[in-house]
């Protein structure tokens, strides 16, 4: 099969043998796809290659050959989002759950513009946790095991005072009031899931319990297996112990000798 003028983004590119690389991109028409490109290091091969770096969006063409489409042509369409710090790694995550949940060769157009639209808001001073969970819901709704984020599991309106916790089978579910202060904090609550479905940032609260449900809910879909990204964000955002401020201690007396 040959692929012509694929605009995609780069997800992921890693060393092939000594002068290639393995690639993943999300295409718009194709879905995700593995490419080999071939021979993309030396001096003259700087521009292809600088166009195969990750969130790169490229238009390319190649041949489907069993699992792997070999790389024909590449050219960058606009200059990659130079992000840093927490966006670097919100960058790293966003490709790693499209890796980990979208099958290759799944056309998925939708998830290919939510994508685009993250990657732009990585790129501003968009807040960054509002800008993951809206890509959360829509790559949970573009593979087919989102929500109605407006209704609870067993039909009723979601009520914005209450707390739900996301099953992934039956939706959300509410909380009963008898639950403890620790099971309450670990549910979304219910003015987050309607802000969600209204696509309007909640308040930080709101937004901190949606963080925890919409966790739980992926690790369910990644098959109980975290991500990599979520141990570095972990590592990077947990307190560190502060070592107590030396003090110096004047000598006493010298003894007479």
């Amino acid at each position: 099969m040959r692929i012509d003028d694929e605009p995609a983004y780069v997800l992921h590119a890693r060393p092939w043998r000594e002068t290639s690389l393995l690639l993943e991109v999300m295409s718009e028409q194709y879905g995700r796809l593995g490419v080999l490109a071939r021979g993309v290091h030396g001096p003259r091969k700087q521009p292809m290659r600088a166009a195969l770096q990750p969130l790169q969006w490229i238009r390319f063409d190649a041949v489907q050959r069993a699992e792997l489409a070999q790389l024909r042509r590449v050219e960058a369409l606009d200059a990659a989002p130079r992000l840093s710090g927490h966006a670097m790694l919100a960058g790293f995550y966003v490709n790693e759950l499209l890796l980990r949940l979208t099958p290759r060769q799944d056309p998925l157009p939708e998830l290919y513009d939510a994508y685009g639209r993250v990657r732009g808001r990585l790129a501003t001073d968009n807040p960054l946790a509002w800008t993951l969970r809206r890509f959360e819901r829509d790559l949970l709704d573009a593979v087919g095991v989102g929500f109605d984020w407006r209704h609870a599991g067993d039909g009723q309106p979601v009520d914005p005072a209450a707390r739900y916790l996301l099953d992934p089978q039956e939706g959300p579910q509410r909380l009963l009031s008898d639950r403890g202060a620790s099971e309450r904090r670990g549910m979304a609550t219910g003015a987050a899931l309607l802000a969600l479905a209204a696509d309007c940032q909640p308040g930080p609260e709101d937004l901190a319990s949606l963080r925890r449900g919409m966790r739980t809910l992926l690790v369910h879909h990644l098959g109980g297996r975290g991500l990599k990204s979520w141990e570095m964000l972990d590592d990077l955002t947990r307190p560190r112990a502060v070592a107590a401020p030396q003090t110096s201690i004047p000598p006493g007396p010298q003894s007479p000798r």
